[in-house]
């Protein structure tokens, strides 16, 4: 007799945040903002989602980040990298992604991170500022990562107490 499948112990949560160009509700941002609640559907939908960060307003536009209003923040959870990737480079999302420039400004420092978290948890923005923070101080190491350079799932902690250097915030 076979042993049942068991679930993976961890799943992968990734954040993006990204510095506006525009007001949320201008012109300029229009098929920007037009455009989430459909994307949003399609992530929903997607093979190996599992969880997005969404206030009341079905997505996360409005959820503070690193203390910048001009900062928005998209966070999920997915099965694995394949299941993200599939998603970011396909469809609706890749037509936005290719238009990022135009509704967002060109970051010096990373925007965005990834870490493994055990099956089930749905980090808080807070978690995810720290792993950002500490991708930015550190590089990709296992507790915050980039797709280009990544780690297998595993329960990691910081290289080093999180003591973030000057100047890591959000500059332009």
């Amino acid at each position: 007799m076979t042993e049942p499948l068991s679930a993976p112990a961890y799943e992968l949560a990734q954040v993006n945040i990204a510095r506006l160009r525009f007001p949320l509700d201008s012109p300029e941002l229009k098929d920007f903002v037009d455009a989430l609640d459909p994307v949003n559907a399609v992530a929903d939908a997607a093979e190996g989602f599992v969880w997005r960060l969404q206030s009341d307003s079905g997505n996360a536009t409005d959820v503070p980040v690193l203390g910048d209003d001009w900062l928005i923040v998209n966070m999920s959870v997915w099965r694995d990298p394949n299941a993200l990737t599939a998603f970011m480079y396909q469809g609706r999302h890749r037509e936005l992604l290719a238009r990022r420039r135009e509704w967002f400004e060109l970051m010096r420092e990373a925007m965005s991170a990834l870490w493994w978290v055990p099956t089930g948890h749905h980090p808080t923005v807070r978690e995810a500022e720290d792993r950002l923070l500490h991708l930015r101080a550190h590089g990709p190491t296992p507790y915050a990562f980039t797709l280009r350079t990544s780690f297998p799932a595993q329960g990691a902690e910081p290289v080093a107490p999180v003591d973030i250097p000057e100047g890591l915030g959000c500059s332009v």
